[in-house]
Parts: C-alpha cells; sequence; structure tokens
C-alpha cells in the first residue's frame, strides 16, 4: 500500500512574482477588479511506498533540494 503527499511550492513574500502580476493585469482587464494582488505557485503529487523509514525527514530532504529553491521559495507538505 502506498500513502501519499502533496507539496506545495510558493514564492517567498517580498520576492518578485512576474507570473503573479500578469495574471492580476490580466484579470483587471477583464473586468474582475476586486483582485488586487496575485502571487503564483506549484505543486507535486508524490506517491511514497508505505513501508517508507524516516518519511518526514526523506520529504524534507526532496523539498529542500529538488522541489523548490529555499532562497525564494517556501514550501508546504500535506500527507494523506
Amino acid at each position: 500500500m502506498s500513502k501519499k503527499a502533496t507539496v506545495f511550492v510558493r514564492l517567498k513574500d517580498g520576492v518578485l512574482d512576474p507570473q503573479g502580476v500578469t495574471i492580476a493585469k490580466a484579470l483587471n482587464q477583464m473586468g474582475y477588479d476586486e483582485f488586487t494582488s496575485v502571487r503564483s505557485g506549484r505543486f507535486f503529487e508524490l506517491e511514497i511506498e508505505d513501508n517508507e523509514a524516516n518519511l518526514d525527514q526523506r520529504l524534507e530532504e526532496v523539498c529542500s533540494k529538488l522541489l523548490s529553491n529555499p532562497v525564494i521559495e517556501n514550501y508546504r507538505i500535506e500527507k494523506g
């Protein structure tokens, strides 16, 4: 049996988000003036072998070494 983890990655506060800015401008041009700011991000769904020891540590390593850039991004892990 396997487990699943979802990793959400987003830019840290204060880091310029050009994609978010572009989306916010497009929303305003389309008449959606109530959206004043947009921050973009991405997510990853990981399937994990159920017998994996040190799962939390392994997930943290994968996130900090591969799925995110810790200098400019934060990540959040949800296990389910």
